[in-house]
């Protein structure tokens, strides 16, 4: 078959060295299920825990929850191994003891399903980018900007957009200044969030309830420095959290919202953490039931969010919605959790955008983009 006439070759990258790692392989096993075969070659790539990169079968089976056990999927380091992913224009290379370093086959864009650092942070972004292949999401600078989220929010600041009251940790400050950095966390108010600046999936989150308590705070932070040496405290918002996905404009106009969604954490649990996530029936309510002006408005700075960092693909907006109406940016997604129960999915599901079309939207939008700069 010529280069003419070959399917589309779609490489779907998952795993990686984050502690996100078994989510993004969900991530990947839903998005396998539902990729149009006849349209699109796949190509599944996974990214061990640590750091190796291997062709797998992509059996969507193999990268599911266990219903019974709760067990996560992850990434083996059994297969083929991949050299430097990619060599000029896209091509993928294999590497083996008895055949060397031969090439695989030219990938036309890649699928990075891929969560929290060296995934979603602007890092395998920057490699796609050097080999000319195009990619899904979000570009190098706003990967990166979103999943620092000091950074984030020092940008949300910069374009007037309302987020939460906050301190940064980093380890300089930590080692040298710690009695400044906490009193600055005791004036951030009573009850206070403790989170790495560079994870998701609510991994390494503690909630303090005494600011003062410098104990607590110091154990909160060194508990989220396992994850990562910088450090976020933010400000206890009270308020119902309501989240919204964006998508590009398919005609390279104002981005599309969808409905918004909000999260009720299940009972037993204190917040929003992994285990609420993922393990128990936390659910949602799409639309969110909140006044018809404030989900214009909410939808509105979902549009300004993606627009002020820079996005491109997809992501997911969170917010805190407080009794006095205020709207408050908490987090920014670029690679938003992907599966069909995952928030992303469900909410465009309500607005008429059903999960394939989803992932069929995801690759036509990178597509289009041509390869380089962003």
């Amino acid at each position: 078959m010529s280069s003419e006439q070959r399917k589309i070759r779609v490489a779907v990258v998952f795993g990686g060295r984050s502690s996100e790692h078994e989510i993004s392989c969900v991530t990947a096993g839903s998005v396998l299920s539902v990729i149009d075969q006849d349209r699109y070659e796949v190509v599944p790539v996974g990214i061990t825990p640590t750091g190796n990169w291997v062709l797998t079968s992509g059996d969507p089976e193999s990268l599911r929850i266990d219903a019974a056990t709760k067990a996560l999927p992850t990434v083996s380091e059994e297969g083929v191994e991949l050299a430097l992913p990619f060599d000029a224009a896209g091509q993928l290379m294999t590497v083996s003891p008895e055949q060397g370093t031969q090439r695989l086959a030219e990938v036309d864009v890649v699928l990075p399903l891929l969560h929290g650092p060296f995934g979603e942070d602007g890092t395998i972004q920057g490699l796609f980018e050097m080999m000319g292949v195009r990619y899904a999401g979000a570009g190098v600078f706003s990967s990166a900007a979103a999943m620092d989220k000091v950074f984030m929010k020092a940008l949300l600041v910069g374009n007037a957009i309302p987020t939460s009251d906050f301190v940064a940790i980093t380890e300089r400050t930590w080692r040298t200044e710690r009695k400044k950095v906490l009193d600055d966390v005791a004036e951030l108010g009573e009850t206070v969030f403790v989170k790495p600046a560079r994870a998701g999936s609510s991994v390494g989150i503690s909630k303090v309830r005494d600011s003062k308590d410098t104990d607590a705070v110091i154990a909160a932070v060194e508990a989220a420095r396992e994850h990562d040496p910088k450090v976020l405290v933010e400000a206890q918002v009270i308020g119902r959290e309501i989240e919204c996905g964006v998508l590009e404009a398919e005609d390279g106009g104002t981005p599309d919202v969808s409905f918004p969604a909000e999260v009720h954490v299940a009972e037993g649990f204190d917040f929003y953490d992994f285990e609420a996530k993922y393990l128990s029936t936390s659910g949602l309510t799409i639309p969110a039931q909140i006044p018809e002006e404030a989900t214009a408005r909410l939808r509105r700075m979902a549009a300004d969010v993606f627009e002020a960092m820079g996005c491109e693909g997809l992501a997911r907006v969170d917010f805190f919605y407080t009794e006095d109406g205020r709207i408050l940016v908490n987090e920014l997604n670029t690679m938003p959790g992907f599966t069909p129960s995952s928030a992303f999915p469900q909410m465009w599901g309500a607005t008429g955008l059903d999960y394939a079309e989803l992932v069929e939207r995801m690759i036509t939008t990178a597509l289009r983009r041509n390869p380089g700069l962003r």
